[in-house]
């Protein structure tokens, strides 16, 4: 099925901002995502690399912005 992949990083970046928490290296959020779209969000700049043992993901500071932006937009 073809799809807008930007609306569903819109989207992602929206419930990353749902799971986001504050920590010593900065804003996290959980990464249960599909991968191709956390790939997308890191080659944007928006996240640190999702490839880690990690449970949870860094945003970068644009990425922490605009994840608050679309949560407000689609979810308030």
């Amino acid at each position: 099925m073809e799809y807008d992949k930007d609306k569903v990083d819109e989207l992602a970046l929206a419930l990353l901002h749902l799971t986001s928490f504050s920590s010593d290296a900065g804003v996290r959020a959980w990464k249960g995502m599909e991968w191709d779209t956390m790939e997308r969000l890191f080659q944007k700049g928006l996240i640190g690399n999702p490839k880690s043992k990690s449970k949870s993901v860094i945003l970068t500071e644009q990425g922490a912005k605009l994840s608050e932006e679309c949560f407000r937009k689609h979810c308030c």
